[in-house]
């Protein structure tokens, strides 16, 4: 079972990028069923949660600092975890990691996509 994060890079302040979080090793169902959340860490800084979606894609939580800028979303037939970014701020920047937590095992983490938003 693996998550593979892509879509970072460099952009400006004011962009928009896309991040994925593919899934491999899941049954569609088991994928479907698995809440999952997007983390970020910068350098010198407390990383944390900013963004996770459930199950049934009915709970969705932000962290304050992006509610309104970021939105997850998940394709289950895909087993893919999007979060797409809006109004970047040098702030931002950080590497990006997706988290599935399974019902039934241990959450699994990916292995972190570079965001940097600078001029």
């Amino acid at each position: 079972v693996q998550l593979v994060e892509s879509g970072g890079e460099l952009v400006q302040p004011g962009g928009s990028l896309r991040l994925s979080c593919a899934a491999s090793g899941f049954t569609e169902m088991a994928y479907a069923m698995t809440p999952m959340s997007w983390y970020r860490q910068a350098p010198g800084k407390e990383g944390g949660l900013i963004a996770h979606i459930g199950s049934a894609e009915d709970a969705l939580n932000y962290e304050p600092s992006v509610k309104g800028r970021f939105t997850i979303s998940r394709n289950n037939a895909e087993k893919t975890l999007y979060l797409q970014m809006s109004s970047l701020k040098p702030e931002d920047t950080a590497l990006y990691f997706c988290r599935a937590h399974p019902l039934d095992g241990p959450d699994l983490w990916g292995q972190g996509t570079q965001v940097t938003v600078s001029s």
